[in-house]
C-alpha cells in the first residue's frame, strides 16, 4: 500500500537565529528555554501532524495533500544535515534560517556548503523581520504587512533581503523573495518572517509543502507496509529506560517486537525492538506505541545497544530478503565514510556518521590530508596512529563532539562541537607549529643582520671595545662574527646587553650595548661605521635554500652579503 508521507525537513543555520523558535511557534512545544543558554545543544526531532500545519496556515490548508512534517532541529553546527540514506541526504529539504539584521554568519555558509554539496533542496527562512528598525506588527498576512509598512522600513526590509541574495551569489545560487520566483526550480525562495510573532509563518509552510508536492511527490510516495528503513538520529541514556535509541524512519512501518539490522563499525548489529515510545506533542510526554510509518522519529528501547553510534542506518529484517546482502549494502554505507589509508595525514574522530561525513567534506574542502576517520571516544590506537606521523604537522587528532579516553603530550588533540572552530583552530596551530620548525632548522645557522655603531656611545675604546649600536636591518646575536662592507673579517660579538641586561639576540629597529674584542675605535670601526654578520658559506647556502623561513629584511641583508663577499670571490656561496 503506497501513499504519501511526511516531509523530512531539517532546520539549519547560524546559532541563536531562531531555529528552535520557528519550531516551537509551530508546534507550541517549549524547547528554547530548557537549553543550555537557550541554544540547542543537541538534535531534536519532531512529528507536526497535518491538523497542526493545518492550524498555521489556517485557509490554504486544502492545498495540503501531505499527511504532515517531521522537523530535524539541529544545533547551529549543520553536521546533521547530511545524515544519509542510500541515493544522498535523508532531509527532503531543508530551512536555512538566517537572522536577516545579522545576515550570513561563518555556521550559515557551512550550512550552505554542505546542503550544497548534497544537492538538498531548500528555502531561506530570513527570521526576526520584527527587529527591523520602525516595523510595526499590522496583524495582516506577511505581504499585506510588509506593505503597510513606511518606505524606509520597507527599503530596510529590501536591503535585508538582498544582503542575503548577493551573498548567496558567491556560491553560484540564484535567489529572491518567495513571491518574485516564477520557477522554483531555478531559484532559492526566500520567506522573511518573525517566529517570535508568528509572521510569515504560514507562507514558509505553504513554499515548503507546495514544492515538496510539486517536486518531490515521487520520493514521497512509500509503501507503508513494507519494513522499515531509517537512521539512529541519537543514542540517549533515559532515566529508567537505560539507554533509548532516537531513531527517524525515512521508509515502511516499524513494529514492536521486530527485529533489526544496524551498521556497526565493523560488522552489523542485530537486535529486537523491546518498545516504542513516541512523545506527543500536546503534553510533550512519552507515549507507548505498537507501531509506526515513515516518515517520523520514534524512540527505540532495543534489546542491545553495543557498538550502536548515532548516524547508523538500519532496516527491519525481512525473512523474505536476503539477509547478508542488507549487511553488506548497509556496510559499504559506511565504509564510503570511515576512511583508512596508507597515506599521510591527520587522524579525524566523530560522535556520528553525519558529523564525520561532514568533517571529512570541510577538511577536503581545506585540502587538508586525512589518514584514518572513525566513529567514538578517542583511544588508544588513535594516539599511537597519530604518533606513527612522521611529518608534526600531521601528529594531530582532529574530533568533533567525542570524549578523549586516552593523551599523550607529543600528540596535538582538536575536539570541538562546532565544526568550523576545528578548521580554524587546525589552521591556527599549524601556522604556529610550522614557525617552530622554521625557527629548529634555523637554530645553528648564523643569520643576516646590518648594524650601526652609534655616534655618542663609545664606552671603551677596546680590551674589549664597547660600543653602542642599532641593528639597522636582519638581527643581531651573540657570538657572531662581524665584517665592514669590505668583506674584511673585524671582530666576534662576545656579549650584548639591553638596558644592563644580558641578551643574546637583538631584533631589527632595537638598541644594545655589545663588547668587541681584537678591535680599536679609531682604527678598525668608527662613529656611524655600518657592520654585517659574517655568515660562513655553508651556512649561506643553507639559508638560501630554506629562503622562505627568512623575512624580507633578512632577505635583503643576505643579499646585500653576497654582493660583498663576491667582491673577493665570485663564486662565494654559489
Amino acid at each position: 500500500m503506497t501513499q504519501l508521507r511526511s516531509i523530512v525537513c531539517s532546520m539549519v543555520g547560524h546559532v541563536d537565529h531562531g531555529k528552535s523558535q520557528i519550531v516551537e511557534t509551530i508546534t507550541g512545544l517549549d524547547i528554547v528555554s530548557k537549553e543550555a543558554g537557550r541554544i540547542t545543544q543537541c538534535i531534536n526531532a519532531v512529528n507536526v501532524p497535518f491538523s497542526l500545519i493545518q492550524d498555521v496556515i489556517g485557509n490554504y490548508s486544502q492545498k495540503i495533500k501531505i499527511p504532515g512534517l517531521l522537523i530535524i532541529d539541529t544545533p547551529g553546527h549543520a553536521s546533521f544535515t547530511n545524515l544519509r540514506k542510500r541515493g544522498g541526504s535523508l532531509a527532503d529539504i531543508a530551512i536555512l534560517v538566517i537572522d536577516m539584521n545579522e545576515g550570513m554568519m561563518p555556521q550559515t555558509i557551512e550550512s550552505v556548503e554542505i546542503l550544497k554539496h548534497n544537492k538538498t533542496p531548500f528555502i531561506i527562512a530570513a527570521n526576526k523581520i520584527d527587529l527591523v528598525p520602525g516595523f510595526q506588527d499590522k496583524k495582516k498576512p506577511l505581504l499585506e504587512n510588509i506593505n503597510l509598512q513606511s518606505d524606509k522600513v520597507k527599503l530596510e526590509i529590501e536591503k535585508r533581503v538582498y544582503n542575503i541574495v548577493g551573498k548567496l551569489t558567491e556560491f553560484n545560487m540564484d535567489s529572491d523573495r518567495f513571491d518574485r520566483i516564477e520557477d522554483y526550480s531555478k531559484k532559492v525562495a526566500i520567506i522573511p518572517l518573525s517566529a517570535k510573532f508568528k509572521i510569515g509563518i504560514p507562507e514558509l509552510f505553504l513554499v515548503l509543502a507546495g514544492l515538496a508536492q510539486k517536486f518531490m511527490e515521487k520520493k514521497l510516495n512509500v509503501n507503508i507496509e513494507s519494513p522499515a528503513k531509517g537512521v539512529v538520529l541519537e543514542i540517549k541514556e533515559e532515566k529508567g529506560l537505560g539507554k533509548t535509541l532516537d531513531v527517524i524512519i525515512y521508509d515502511g512501518k516499524l513494529k514492536k517486537n521486530d527485529e533489526i539490522v544496524i551498521a556497526g563499525l565493523e560488522k552489523p548489529i542485530i537486535t529486537k525492538v523491546r518498545n516504542m515510545l513516541e512523545r506527543t506533542i500536546k503534553n510533550n510526554k512519552l507515549v507507548s506505541i505498537d507501531e509506526v510509518a515513515a516518515a517520523c522519529t520514534v524512540k527505540i528501547i532495543p534489546k542491545d545497544t553495543e557498538g550502536i553510534f548515532a548516524g547508523m542506518p538500519f532496516e527491519v529484517i525481512n525473512q523474505d530478503e536476503d539477509l547478508e546482502k542488507i549487511k553488506m549494502e548497509m556496510q559499504k554505507e559506511v565504509k564510503e565514510v570511515l576512511i583508512e589509508t596508507d597515506k599521510k595525514g591527520v587522524i579525524v574522530k566523530a560522535d556520528s556518521l553525519g558529523s564525520l561525513e561532514a568533517l571529512i567534506s570541510l577538511l577536503k574542502d581545506n585540502k587538508i590530508p586525512i589518514k584514518k576517520a572513525s566513529l567514538g571516544n578517542i583511544n588508544k590506537s588513535d594516539i599511537s596512529d597519530a604518533s606513527a606521523e612522521e611529518n608534526s604537522l600531521y601528529k594531530i587528532i582532529l574530533a568533533f563532539n567525542v570524549g578523549i579516553n586516552e593523551e599523550s603530550d607529543k600528540i596535538k588533540i582538536i575536539n570541538h562541537d562546532v565544526i568550523y572552530k576545528i578548521i580554524e583552530d587546525y589552521n591556527l596551530w599549524k601556522e604556529q607549529e610550522t614557525k617552530k620548525q622554521e625557527q629548529e632548522k634555523l637554530k645553528n645557522i648564523a643569520r643576516p643582520g646590518k648594524i650601526m655603531i652609534l655616534p655618542g656611545t663609545i664606552f671603551r675604546q677596546n680590551n674589549p671595545a664597547i660600543v653602542g649600536i642599532e641593528v639597522l636591518s636582519g638581527s643581531l646575536s651573540a657570538d657572531c662574527n662581524l665584517m665592514n662592507d669590505l668583506g674584511k673579517q673585524l671582530s666576534k660579538v662576545k656579549s650584548m646587553q639591553v638596558e644592563g641586561e644580558n641578551v643574546q639576540k637583538v631584533e631589527q629597529g632595537k638598541q644594545a650595548a655589545i663588547s668587541l674584542p681584537g678591535v680599536t675605535v679609531g682604527r678598525q670601526i668608527f662613529e656611524n661605521s655600518i657592520l654585517f654578520t659574517d655568515i660562513p658559506e655553508d651556512d649561506f647556502r643553507r639559508l638560501k635554500e630554506m629562503k622562505n623561513y627568512l623575512n624580507p629584511s633578512e632577505a635583503n641583508i643576505l643579499k646585500e652579503i653576497s654582493i660583498i663577499k663576491r667582491r673577493i670571490n665570485p663564486l662565494w656561496g654559489v
